[in-house]
């Protein structure tokens, strides 16, 4: 399994989402939760923040998870994330033109994480055959070294 573009997509997602806690019109002025000034409420702020959070943690799920079945669900976590953004935002954002951006957004991070994982799995699966005859080779190595034969 390669994870060189999962490792990526998951710091820029930590990355944004810690940006995004720490100053929430990060995510607020797309989705046009400013006043006409461009500033955020306070009360605003506080619920965007999990949001970002949210971002954050399955970012660096997605960074520091060991390869395989962890690696894997850190990144559905992720996936699920963006499609869940996608439906908030497509429902509850005013304004044709803003709505359709931020769930453009959503559904494009969405895919790009999935195609990130399927390449992920695709070089895998290659380098995972590979592997296997390399590590049977290297046993049937020991084998004779060691004098172990099974009989």
């Amino acid at each position: 399994m390669r994870t060189g573009l999962l490792r990526s997509v998951g710091a820029a997602t930590a990355v944004y989402g810690a940006v995004a806690a720490y100053r929430p019109n990060w995510l607020a002025r797309p989705v046009g939760l400013v006043d006409p000034d461009g500033t955020t409420r306070p009360h605003t702020a506080m619920a965007l923040r999990p949001l970002a959070w949210r971002d954050a943690a399955s970012g660096l799920a997605m960074l520091l998870a060991p390869r395989g079945p962890a690696l894997v669900t850190a990144t559905a976590v992720r996936i699920a994330s963006d499609l869940g953004d996608a439906v908030l935002f497509g429902t509850g954002v005013t304004g044709r033109v803003r709505r359709a951006g931020t769930v453009v957004t959503a559904l494009g991070w969405a895919a790009l994480t999935a195609a990130a994982l399927a390449a992920s799995r695709d070089v895998g699966a290659a380098d995972g055959g590979a592997m296997a005859a390399e590590r049977g080779r290297t046993a049937a190595g020991r084998g004779g070294v060691d004098g172990v034969h099974g009989d």
